[in-house]
């Protein structure tokens, strides 16, 4: 059944808006770019995705949960074909090969529909991300001096970014709401579970706020300078830019309570999850990523952190006391390889993420899953309800 969303008209000059009005609905948000590159300045021309290597990238291995080292090995649970785990367990489980997709990521009848909202921001009204990218026709190469670092052609590059803000309709206005921020936006999938999962009691009624990367890709780009930088930079600029706007413009409260926050992602977006919550612990305490990028994609290279986000599962979960965070983490048997420099297999990295945080005694559910893929859409469709709600499950509003 193909949902029409409820539609909604934005006009203001508040951010650069496109037109100065934008109509939000289920068209907009499959025709519409989330973000867009413009040219830089003067003699610098814009920068495009860089091409692949030579032949294309290289089919990922598939591996095999039960490979030695691997956490799945030896400890999980290896679920029936098509289950999830269950809501009150908390490690490692193994999934598939099946992936159906669950009834709460389908409109059902008699649930009430929130309302999405979308916004654009522009590159110029941004003190913290004015904007890169990479020089067209270049791509990131191996520094040969050291191979964690890459040399990179990059600069100033303006863009713009879409924003969408789900708002369930169960929440009162002038009251203060829960709320998850995910990256890469907008994400229909996200509201449609949760239109669904709001309705059942199942997590409380929270405001979705689904922002678009900055554009690009990787190394030198504006979206891996945002995901990929190991600091609580891209935080800030949530808390500082995006948030006080989604308040003013949609007249929502959003809580100041970090366990009322939550943050989600794919790929580079998960490690900018997980790197929200870990700098800006005071920000968010729950955590919600696929396929995250738990390897050495950080660019410029930072000598306090210089395996990039590899350095979660190396020494800052392991070297660091346990944080107040619940975290959900999914990889698949096909994800992401390269063997440039020995901290570039996504599936090694989110073992081993799942690893130091049983050693650390953290709260968390890691599912390896079978016959998929980086950022595996049927996956996503099985699974993300149930990552909601276990991410949600300890929740409690606060007393008023």
């Amino acid at each position: 059944m193909h949902r029409m969303w409820p539609m909604k008209l934005t006009c203001g000059s508040l951010v650069i808006v496109l037109s100065g009005c934008v109509a939000t609905g289920s068209a907009l948000a499959q025709t519409a770019p989330t973000s867009t590159a413009q040219s830089p300045a003067a003699a610098q021309p814009a920068a495009q995705p860089a091409p692949p290597p030579p032949g294309g990238r290289p089919t990922a291995p598939t591996r095999d949960p039960k490979t030695p080292g691997y956490v799945t090995a030896t400890n999980a649970t290896e679920l029936p074909d098509g289950a999830i785990p269950p809501l009150d367990k908390t490690g490692n489980f193994v999934l598939g090969p099946a992936h159906p997709a669950a009834p709460e990521m389908t409109d059902q009848d008699g649930v009430p529909h929130g309302l999405v909202h979308t916004f654009m921001m522009d590159s110029s009204a941004s003190a913290i991300y004015p904007g890169i990218a990479r020089v067209p026709g270049t791509r990131p190469e191996l520094d040969p001096t050291n191979p964690a670092k890459r040399i990179v052609q990059s600069g100033p590059a303006k863009y713009t970014r879409r924003v969408a803000v789900y708002i369930p309709k169960q929440y009162v206005p002038g009251t203060t709401a829960p709320f998850i921020v995910g990256g890469d936006g907008p994400d229909p999938l996200l509201f449609t579970a949760l239109d669904n999962l709001i309705a059942q009691k199942r997590v409380p009624p929270m405001i979705a706020i689904s922002i678009a990367n900055g554009s690009g890709d990787a190394q030198g780009s504006q979206r891996g300078l945002e995901y990929d930088t190991m600091s609580g930079r891209y935080a800030e600029f949530v808390e500082t830019e995006v948030l006080p706007l989604v308040e003013k413009q949609f007249n929502v409260k959003l809580t100041k309570d970090p366990g009322a926050r939550a943050t989600m992602g794919c790929s580079s977006g998960g490690s900018a999850a997980l790197a929200m919550a870990w700098y800006r612990t005071d920000l968010y305490h729950r955590v919600l990523t696929y396929s995250g990028t738990y390897v050495n994609q950080q660019w410029p290279w930072n000598p306090e952190t210089p395996g990039g986000a590899w350095d979660f599962h190396k020494t800052l979960i392991p070297n660091n006391p346990k944080k107040p965070l619940r975290l959900w983490l999914q990889i698949s048997d096909r994800d992401n390889f390269n063997d440039s420099d020995g901290m570039h297999d996504w599936v090694l990295a989110n073992q081993q993420m799942a690893k130091v945080l049983a050693d650390k005694g953290y709260d968390y559910q890691f599912l390896f899953t079978k016959d998929a893929a980086h950022c595996d859409r049927p996956v996503r469709l099985q699974t993300l309800p149930q990552a909601l709600e276990w991410v949600w499950k300890d929740y409690r509003p606060a007393s008023k």
